[in-house]
């Protein structure tokens, strides 16, 4: 292999809107987080509204009810400046000088371009009130108003949406962009929270949820092969002929980040997974190479999920989910949506509370007939200051053999100079990681503790990891810096228990 989607129907968008954004929108949405951390002063409570308009803002118009600024512990900055904040990237703001209220504030350019799109008409006649929290009522109407929605053929059974609001608030549930905050409740009137607007924008955008490895499942036991360290075992005979062979001069590779390679292709760099759930709609999975060493579906991995590569990849095309109901991962190798099935040459399926490995001899999602995802760096685990599993990463040639817990070889040669699929590696502990930042420490030191997985042919040293927006190229690519020969094989004999199990013995 050389280099989280979320299932629905997609939402419709007003054209003249998308045009003014489709240029913006990614780089808006990739530095929300940014954008969502101002620290300005709190407010907790909604403000008088001003003289002369009613209880909702509105100034008694049933279209265009009053733009308010979100806040932290209200909202500020929020839903409303992120898309304002679209339209002011596309487009010179015409309404300027309209709010008097808005004048010397760093938002006042976004707060004219909504004013000028016809998005908001402001509190009263000539201010804005940019010091209001927003409620979810006015969300609604903000939405449909920047994205021009369809109107909704069903009702959407919401017993307290009433009013100036109504229509917005029925259209938002139709697109699928809200399913209010209880069964018949919308909570109309309720400020809209932090949380609540990046949801809201994240449906509305059709982004893809990014979502970590569920709590609730651990991945594999902790005396699993994978979350066991390596940093007292004793070093291979074969260590430096196994190093030499796979390049003891090429250095390593991460071949995960965020943005996408190459360039226009849409591909994101890395592998991705989804999580769903017990509720997730099963799918039939096809298998066109290796089905006799596979495990059978249906299983509940959407027909849009992301495709390791994109839709149009030439590669290994693998495609996970993880069940956080059952605990359950699934897995498919050269993956292909067709008709309504899943096409794969191979998938494998685990129950991630279990050591039991998959039949002596079967492939897997991966060549070493090996789970794929618990050896995937994620920015979560990196952010949080620590990798607690060995991580996956390719040769360019194996040997014609397996070692324990690996199932299968795809080697292309018997000699012994090669390694075999499966094998153990670790960063020397004399290799000194402590001048590199943060997060490529934080990798380099997992691979000094619990090592890496030779588990695919590839190119040389390339380690695997799930894209991700947040993940900074530049940190990560500093790990290009450490060349194969600080590397060294280890001997995991003493570990087996048993050899269908990953088990280690004397635990993690």
């Amino acid at each position: 292999m050389n280099t989280g989607a979320s299932a629905g129907k997609k939402r419709p968008r007003g054209d003249a809107f998308l045009r003014k954004v489709a240029s913006v929108q990614h780089s808006v949405v990739y530095s929300l987080a940014g954008t969502l951390g101002y620290s300005g002063p709190e407010m907790g409570r909604v403000q008088s509204l001003p003289p002369g308009t009613d209880d909702d803002g509105d100034m008694g118009s049933s279209k265009t009810p009053p733009l308010m600024t979100p806040r932290r512990g209200g909202l500020l900055l929020g839903p409303v400046i992120v898309v304002a904040a679209m339209l002011t990237a596309a487009i010179p703001a015409s309404g300027a000088g309209r709010f008097i209220d808005d004048n010397s504030s760093s938002h006042e350019p976004a707060i004219e371009a909504i004013a000028a799109e016809g998005i908001t008409v402001g509190c009263a006649a000539d201010r804005y009130c940019p010091e209001e929290p927003v409620t979810r009522g006015q969300m609604a109407a903000f939405l449909n108003r920047a994205l021009g929605l369809a109107a909704a053929s069903v009702p959407s059974g919401f017993v307290d949406t009433a009013g100036t609001f109504f229509d917005d608030i029925e259209r938002l549930r139709a697109a699928g962009i809200t399913v209010g905050c209880a069964p018949d409740r919308y909570c109309t009137n309720r400020s809209v929270t932090r949380a609540e607007m990046a949801t809201f924008l994240v449906r509305a955008l059709d982004l893809d949820p990014i979502e970590p490895v569920p709590s609730s499942c651990s991945v594999f036991p902790d005396d699993n092969y994978w979350n066991s360290r390596v940093d007292s075992l004793a070093v291979h005979p074969l260590s430096a002929t196994w190093v030499s062979t796979i390049g003891a001069g090429s250095t390593l590779h991460p071949d995960f980040g965020s943005g996408e390679w190459p360039p226009g292709s849409g591909a994101p760099i890395g592998i991705p997974f989804i999580v769903v759930n017990d509720a997730t709609p099963l799918t039939v999975v096809v298998y066109t190479a290796y089905g006799n060493e596979s495990d059978p579906g249906p299983w509940p991995i959407p027909l849009d999920a992301p495709i390791e590569g994109g839709s149009s990849a030439t590669g290994d095309r693998h495609v996970i989910a993880i069940n956080r109901d059952s605990c359950t991962l699934y897995e498919l190798f050269d993956a292909e949506p067709v008709g309504g099935a899943w096409h794969a040459a191979s998938g494998a399926r685990y129950d991630l509370r279990s050591n039991d490995l998959r039949p002596a001899g079967w492939t897997s999602a991966d060549a070493a007939g090996l789970a794929i995802l618990p050896g995937l760096v994620t920015y979560d685990e990196v952010a949080s200051g620590e990798i607690g599993h060995a991580i996956r990463f390719t040769a360019p040639v194996t040997r014609t053999e397996y070692v324990w817990p690996a199932r299968h070889q795809a080697g292309s040669s018997s000699s012994a100079s090669v390694p075999p699929m499966g094998q153990r590696f670790r960063l020397r502990a004399d290799f000194d990681v402590s001048g590199f930042s943060t997060h490529a420490r934080v990798i380099l030191e997992a691979m000094q503790h619990y090592g890496l997985v030779l588990a695919d042919n590839g190119s040389s040293w390339f380690v695997s990891g799930a894209p991700d927006p947040r993940w900074n190229n530049d940190v990560i690519h500093e790990i290009k810096a450490v060349p194969g020969s600080a590397f060294e094989a280890v001997d995991v004999a003493s570990w087996i228990v048993d050899s269908d199990s990953a088990r280690v013995a004397g635990g993690s």
